[in-house]
């Protein structure tokens, strides 16, 4: 990041594409945004995820795509919404209390390693244009996260109906 990127004020889509300028505090804002997005869900109320969920993939798209035409950028580092986002699906059903936070660290993990990895085929999400690209990737590896921790509840500890599941069974 430049100079003249940090010292910019940041716009309403600015501060919530960076969370707040998060983003914009050095190395790994990834991981940054993903270990905020695990402190938020802690306290968040299970039942009010879904509706968090929606409206940081909502205004995530639209923030992100309108800080990443200011930036002249496809895909700036600096933002990190679709981080919050992908996160909180990766938590979706596995953090159901706060007696469930051992998960966030699996979830976090995993999330990051398919957020990095972008296997397929995740990495072709990344090419759609503006504030879908940078969030539809971010989005489709955490549901792969997700269900990846659902098989691994279900064959090593022979849990049934966790992570995403549980919204749709």
């Amino acid at each position: 990041m430049t100079d003249s990127q940090e010292k910019r004020p940041l716009g309403a889509a600015g501060w919530i594409a960076t969370l707040a300028g998060s983003g914009r505090m050095g190395q790994a804002p990834g991981t940054i945004g993903s270990a905020e997005a695990c402190i938020i869900a802690y306290f968040l109320p299970a039942q009010v995820m879904p509706w968090a969920i929606l409206a940081a993939i909502l205004v995530g798209t639209w923030a992100s795509g309108a800080h990443a035409r200011a930036l002249g950028q496809s895909d700036p580092g600096e933002v990190i919404v679709d981080e919050l986002a992908g996160q909180w699906i990766a938590l979706a059903g596995h953090m159901v209390s706060r007696a469930s936070a051992g998960w966030l660290i699996p979830c976090l993990a995993l999330f990051r390693l398919f957020d990095i990895l972008k296997p397929w085929p995740v990495n072709k999400l990344e090419k759609l244009p503006g504030g879908v690209g940078i969030m539809a990737d971010d989005l489709l590896a955490s549901v792969e996260a997700n269900l990846c921790l659902v098989a691994f509840r279900y064959f090593f500890q022979g849990q049934s109906g966790t992570g995403l599941l549980t919204w749709f069974l």
